[in-house]
């Protein structure tokens, strides 16, 4: 039976605090996630910003310590096959409401049990009554006001910066993104444009599938569109290393001409927003948290991506001086050896992206933010906005990468689309 959802305020911080005190009690103490199961059923509960959280330190390496990693994975995975979902009584109410017309009008079938649910929604196979198979995206009912809560408590936002930064150095600004970001996911008409817009980009590209909506039973708080079939983010990282190659290759020229071409990224890529195909194919599901880029950034992006995939060092520094407006210094010194880490699988590809190498990854950038404030010259540049997220995806996206374990030629397929 679903549990009924917190909505106040000071509860879901009380609540988010303990599931905090729980995992940072086994990081203190060297505990091998003693506390991990009791937080993420309490993550879970929660949904919103407590799910996120219990999330990415459920996949993205370097987020929980090598000690803790393994139990804290077991336990927090449970929120990326599914989260807790919602009363179904309350569900038909929201499709109901949302589409203005009764549950068996707009569908000939509605599966009430959910194929998957997450920290904001949750999808039902459903039939039109021409017989079309969908997928009907569903907002959990009251997770707008606890979701705006959460982002109102500063603590509960800080946290997620943490997991990735290791301070609070300018948490005021970031977290202010994390807040607009995260608030854009209420919005499933600002999803069904991105949504659109990111089909668009990619249509004719037979190994990236993304699905069509239908726009007669979409609405403020219910999304529909084709149904997906194939094989989840377990299976996949199973299957034989030929077919893995080619969802990789997929996923990386989806994520990267996302950004560098259409000026869009995903800033969400958890292993359950994918469905993988036998053929090569992969599904993109889920377009909620989206980052956009304007024409400059993409352009200093591209300069530097594709002297990357080049090789050519001299021309990558330059681009990557002027991305970031580096002016010399300590700090250019830090960033740059970042940036060297970080495109490695295009400096050196082929490359095959491993899970220590995501590890040290994470651990350089938060270093980074060490660097800036122990420096005594005047070379530190603030992180222009949109950095976190962008980190955030490469974390993400290069956690589910190492698990499908490939080597693949990163640099030739940019090219393909640079």
């Amino acid at each position: 039976m679903p549990k009924k959802l917190v909505k106040n305020r000071l509860g879901r911080l009380r609540q988010f605090a303990g599931a905090g005190l729980r995992m940072g009690a086994d990081m203190a103490l060297g505990r091998e996630g003693a506390g991990a199961e009791k937080a993420a059923e309490i993550l879970g509960n929660l949904r919103g910003v407590a799910t996120k959280v219990g999330q990415m330190a459920g996949y993205i390496d370097g987020v929980i310590p090598e000690e803790q990693r393994e139990a804290y994975e077991k336990w927090m995975q449970t929120l990326l096959d599914q989260a807790p979902s919602s009363d179904p009584e309350q569900v038909r109410r929201q499709v109901r409401e949302q589409l203005g017309r009764p549950l068996d009008e707009a569908f000939a079938e509605f599966d009430e049990t959910p194929v998957a649910s997450a920290s904001i929604g949750q999808v039902h196979r459903a039939v039109l009554p021409d017989g079309r198979v969908v997928a009907v995206k569903v907002q959990h009912p009251g997770i707008d006001e606890a979701m705006r809560n959460d982002l109102a408590n500063s603590a509960m936002v800080e946290q997620t910066f943490r997991l990735f930064a290791g301070s609070k150095f300018e948490s005021k600004r970031i977290a202010e993104e994390i807040r607009q970001r995260f608030a854009e996911e209420l919005d499933y008409a600002l999803e069904a444009r991105r949504q659109r817009e990111i089909r668009a980009l990619h249509l004719g590209d037979p190994a990236i599938r993304i699905p069509e909506l239908v726009d007669s039973h979409c609405a403020a708080k219910v999304l529909t569109m084709e149904w997906a079939e194939g094989l989840d983010f377990s299976e996949a990282a199973a299957a034989p290393e030929a077919l893995r190659r080619q969802w990789a290759e997929a996923m990386w020229r989806f994520a990267y001409k996302s950004v560098l071409i259409g000026g869009q990224f995903n800033a969400d890529p958890h292993p359950g927003n994918y469905k993988f195909h036998r053929d090569g194919r992969v599904t993109f599901l889920d377009h909620g948290c989206v980052q956009e880029a304007d024409q400059a950034h993409r352009d200093a992006g591209a300069a530097t991506h594709r002297a990357a995939c080049l090789g050519d060092v001299p021309a990558f520094e330059a681009a990557a001086r002027e991305m970031l407006g580096l002016r010399g210094g300590v700090f250019e010194r830090a960033a740059m050896d970042y940036l060297h880490e970080a495109f490695r699988p295009q400096l050196q590809s082929p490359y095959r992206i491993e899970r220590h190498y995501v590890a040290g990854l994470a651990k350089r950038f938060k270093d980074i933010f060490q660097v800036a404030r122990t420096c005594t010259d005047d070379s530190y540049v603030p992180f222009e906005e949109g950095v976190f997220f962008l980190n955030r995806l490469q974390f993400g996206f290069y956690s589910v990468l190492a698990r499908l374990d490939v080597e693949v030629d990163y640099a030739q397929v940019e090219l393909q689309f640079l």
